[in-house]
């Protein structure tokens, strides 16, 4: 049961548990990173004035093309 918690998700979009653990600390970390940027951005306009929707359209195309990989039964890259 409790196993079951860890794996179902990542195997309904093909991944393992360790696959899914990678690639979503990955995206955690990339926006981690945009945010800090943003905030920044706050402070000091004139640094990284495009650099958080730039992350953010980068990620949503890599999350939506992984999506659309899995729902098509292919193996996500």
């Amino acid at each position: 049961m409790w196993s079951r918690l860890f794996t179902a998700h990542p195997a309904s979009i093909g991944e393992s548990y360790f696959g899914h653990l990678v690639q979503a600390t990955s995206f955690g970390c990339r926006m981690l990173l945009a945010g800090i940027a943003c905030i920044l951005h706050g402070l000091f306009p004139f640094l990284f004035v495009t650099t958080g929707s730039d992350v953010m359209k980068e990620l949503h195309g890599q999350m939506s093309a992984r999506r659309e990989r899995a729902l098509k039964g292919l193996p996500i890259r």
